[in-house]
């Protein structure tokens, strides 16, 4: 569960909250957005939880079940736009849920502090509301704006997914669909029999509104607090600045085409290990979703889930976030998991097509045909997935190769780090390897960090906790952490302090303890 380093870093945050010599909601920083961190407060308040990692994933699960219940529901609702309540619609609404959630990189995933299972889930109910809405239900337009809203404090995509969806609404609004049916299976839309249907101004309205607002108040938090309203796209901590002083390859970078071509790949290798298996996964999606438009024109709701598509292939070509496929130079692990935002796109695309293949009257007439071809159909999906947990899902190897040093370097310096006194103060920076804290169980506000001062005073807060320790160690620490090139190292350059050990490990930063008092 702490394999990757972005979990450690999400459980660590959520926890400085409350757990800090300056708690409080400023802790939350700027990169990352907060809706994550804030879910797992409450679970990270035991001690226990925190340092085995379960508080972090207890959200991300939640979400996976959610995440399955709405892949269900898209499907069956979206395939009972024309009434047809019978067992074709069963069949590929099961269809869609299986293939979301037997996904063995989603299953490790959701069992993490990572923010993929809970965006996931965000992604599908707002495009389950969507198409509720379009289908007549114009209360579920509001229920969607909600779902935007908090997958617009969870991830950046959300801001994208946003503007897309809010887009289809104002085309919903000025060509509204000439005939309304059920959006429910079972039951009629608010508004009784099927008929003519327009949305009203104040709901489209209010959906924007409520859309807007959670991008809105991220921006003016970043404005008040850092002086800066992009502080978290082009701030120290940014993607792109990392990009920049770590000196990290971007294959894609300039080439919108390459973008989308390196996310297509991750997301293949999410779902098959085999190249030709997930190609063939993609042809099946793409294929479902073409003869679900074109069959019935009112299922286009359902295009709405590959937008990550163009999203990722604008983000990898100008915005600093690169992906690493193993078949691909550079041939390495990296932000793979970024692939899975097209499983929904997937199960869905699978599921439409599982759906006209065993429907009478649809693309095979003959029983027998259909049998074979629903068969086929699950035996690409049983053999897709078996290979990836024959070989081990792809982000779990992506996170274990990646953390391979880091863990190596956190494990012997947790060590030395249990064995200081209980009531040792330790100056460190936390962004590099909160681990260390995590692992040898000291609670964070024993530390002085880097999240100890007030961010609102630039450059620098010369009377925060942090810059004061900093200026002089042995006044405010007993102990310093301090890793080559980081702010800790500098300050105890020239110092004279007392070295307790050094550790050396291959691919990481040397890491120094000093008693300074």
């Amino acid at each position: 569960m702490l394999l990757y380093g972005d979990a450690v870093a999400h459980i660590n945050i959520a926890r400085r909250v409350f757990d800090s010599r300056t708690p409080g909601l400023l802790q939350l920083g700027t990169v990352w957005l907060p809706l994550p961190h804030l879910l797992m407060i409450p679970f990270l308040i035991s001690s226990e939880m925190w340092q085995r990692g379960v508080g972090g994933s207890i959200p991300s699960m939640a979400a996976y079940v959610f995440g399955v219940l709405g892949v269900f529901r898209l499907v069956r609702g979206v395939l009972s736009c024309d009434g047809e309540t019978g067992g074709a619609t069963r069949i590929a609404a099961w269809t869609a849920a299986v293939v979301y959630a037997a996904n063995p990189n989603l299953i490790y995933m959701q069992s993490t502090a990572m923010g993929e299972a809970l965006y996931l889930a965000l992604f599908i109910w707002a495009v389950v509301y969507f198409s509720e809405f379009v289908r007549g239900d114009a209360k579920a337009l509001t229920k969607c704006g909600l779902c935007l809203a908090a997958a617009c404090w969870t991830r950046y995509d959300g801001w994208f997914l946003a503007a897309g969806i809010t887009a289809a609404a104002v085309v919903v609004y000025y060509h509204p669909e000439r005939e309304s049916l059920p959006s429910h299976p079972l039951k009629s839309a608010k508004g009784g029999a099927a008929g003519s249907w327009a949305p009203s101004r104040g709901v489209v309205l209010k959906f924007v509104l409520i859309a807007a607002v959670a991008p809105a108040l991220w921006l003016g938090y970043n404005a008040v607090i850092y002086r800066n309203p992009l502080e978290f796209a082009n701030g120290p901590y940014s993607a792109r600045a990392i990009e920049r002083k770590t000196g990290t390859v971007n294959p894609a970078r300039g080439s919108v085409f390459a973008g989308g071509s390196y996310f297509l790949k991750a997301a293949e290798l999410n779902v098959a290990d085999s190249t030709w298996l997930g190609r063939l996964w993609l042809v099946l999606a793409l294929a479902g979703g073409a003869a679900g438009f074109f069959v019935r024109v009112r299922r286009w709701p359902l295009l709405l889930l590959w937008l990550p598509l163009p999203f990722y292939a604008l983000s990898l070509a100008y915005g600093g976030v690169p992906i690493f496929v193993p078949p691909w130079w550079p041939f390495s692990y990296y932000n793979l998991r970024y692939g899975l935002e097209l499983l929904p796109a997937f199960a869905a695309g699978v599921a439409v097509l599982m759906y006209q293949v065993v429907r009478p009257g649809g693309l095979i007439q003959q029983r027998t045909w259909r049998r074979v071809a629903a068969g086929g159909i699950l035996a690409i999906v049983v053999v897709s997935y078996g290979s990836v947990w024959r070989v081990d899902p792809i982000c779990n190897r992506e996170a274990a190769i990646n953390m391979r040093g880091r863990a190596a370097l956190e494990r012997q310096l947790a060590g030395w780090l249990h064995a200081l006194p209980a009531n040792a103060t330790l100056l460190m920076d936390l962004g590099g390897h909160p681990g260390v804290l995590e692992q040898a169980g000291i609670p964070l506000r024993r530390t002085i960090n880097e999240g100890n001062h007030r961010v609102w005073i630039r450059p620098v807060d010369p009377e925060g906790l942090w810059e004061r320790a900093l200026a002089n160690p042995a006044e405010l620490a007993d102990y310093a952490l301090a890793f080559e090139g980081d702010e800790v190292w500098q300050a105890v350059q020239g110092g004279h302090f007392r070295e307790l050990v050094e550790i050396k490990v291959t691919g990481q930063p040397r890491a120094v303890l000093y008693r300074v008092r």
